[in-house]
């Protein structure tokens, strides 16, 4: 197994959060219809209110002290009642299927009680597969499952309590 860590990021990181999610927008464009400016690079949204908010807690991910991906957790819910919501999770392609993700979450759980909604879009048949296994080993099958739409895309929304 190797060595995973979940560091949480600095100011002084945060761009290296924003090169990241140029990886994660990638990944994304498979599932919605994202497009390529023409330098280059993804057209992503000014995140700089996301990440001054003090509700967001970005970290960054290391697998034996090399940058593996990041994840965020932050209060922009969908569901009545839910404070924490993990915001992005990406792992590199090179780190996948090597259970990175599944310890990332099990320690964002185990670090932030409360009433937790996670969510993918429908298409990410990747994200839905893991989800599933990952909530429901996780919360023992303590948790209820929602579908709505979010930006006119449908998603399904994991809703449970962590103590």
């Amino acid at each position: 197994m190797p060595s995973i860590e979940l560091h949480a990021a600095q100011r002084d990181e945060l761009e290296t959060l924003e090169n990241l999610m140029q990886f994660y927008l990638y990944d994304f464009s498979e599932w919605l219809p994202l497009k390529l400016g023409g330098h280059g690079f993804f057209e992503i949204q000014d995140l700089q209110e996301y990440w001054r908010d003090p509700a967001t807690r970005p970290y960054l991910i290391k697998v034996d002290d090399e940058l593996a991906g990041f994840v965020t957790v932050d209060d922009r819910t969908h569901l009545s009642g839910a404070e924490h919501n993990i915001g992005y999770l990406f792992v590199s392609r090179r780190f996948r299927g090597q259970g990175v993700a599944r310890f990332v979450v099990s320690t964002l759980l185990s670090r932030l009680p409360g009433q937790w909604q996670i969510f993918h879009i429908d298409a990410n048949q990747p994200a839905r597969l893991f989800w599933s296994r990952v909530i429901t080993d996780l919360t023992a099958g303590a948790f209820t499952r929602h579908q709505q739409p979010v930006d006119g895309y449908p998603c399904t929304f994991y809703r449970f309590q962590r103590v």
